[in-house]
């Protein structure tokens, strides 16, 4: 299924394969880039996905635009015979509230619930990564409760720590960097999101399912200890047939 393949530029090409943030629509969406990883038309330098599109930048000197919306067409329709690898379940430990989560009690007290309804519910369930964006390394996952759903802060913050676990309406998402942000920090994880100093420097892929754990003060201490030695191991595993669903 293709619903458009328009230019962006003259050097890029979004192809729009739904218009709903849903898990169909992201299966689209990676099934097309994993037919680019194989079947990628020579010009074609990269491919950057978001929710319900993909943009594939290309030289115009090796290809032209016409011939690449058409054999990119041609991928998209054929989307239903692209059998994806295992997706990947990725553990972050998560100490919740006092000064890793400030903003865990007005979550709370928005939702009529208590700060131990939140962490459970926060917690209780995996996220898929539907891409990567704003910095490196920064997920924007879905399948968050809207039950702990909160607003943005009026003022953002102009320093967010890095590793903060925040909540933005019906989304959750994990501070890779220290940026500013406006979201509600309800923790934080000590494991790192991006790393340039690793050989892949973003942890997390379009396609994973992220899960928090529950953590205490003391654990999360020595976890962040472990990281900043380089011996912390996150778990991470190809997600079950039923995780995916």
């Amino acid at each position: 299924m293709i619903l458009s393949v328009k230019p962006l530029g003259d050097t890029a090409v979004t192809v729009r394969l739904g218009d709903a943030i849903h898990p169909d629509v992201h299966r689209r969406v990676r099934g097309f880039c994993h037919h680019l990883e194989k079947n990628a038309p020579p010009g074609v330098v990269e491919w950057v996905p978001a929710y319900g599109s993909v943009t594939v930048f290309y030289r115009p000197h090796v290809i032209r635009y016409k011939e690449l919306a058409k054999r990119l067409s041609d991928l998209a329709a054929d989307l239903d015979r692209v059998r994806l690898p295992p997706a990947r379940l990725v553990v972050l430990p998560t100490v919740y509230g006092g000064e890793w989560g400030p903003d865990l009690s007005f979550v709370a007290e928005h939702n009529g619930l208590t700060p131990e309804e939140v962490i459970r519910l926060h917690s209780g369930r995996d996220y898929l990564v539907y891409m990567m964006g704003f910095v490196p390394g920064f997920p924007y996952l879905g399948g968050m409760s809207r039950k702990i759903a909160a607003p943005r802060l009026e003022r953002p913050r102009s320093r967010i720590p890095e590793g903060s676990v925040g909540i933005a309406g019906n989304q959750t998402g994990v501070y890779p960097l220290e940026t500013p942000g406006g979201w509600r920090l309800i923790g934080r994880t000590p494991v790192r999101l991006y790393d340039p100093h690793r050989e892949e420097p973003i942890l997390l892929r379009m396609g994973d399912r992220l899960r928090f754990r529950p953590v205490g003060e003391e654990e999360y201490r020595e976890i962040e200890e472990q990281v900043r030695r380089g011996t912390y191991l996150v778990e991470i595993r190809d997600c079950t047939e039923g995780e995916e669903a």
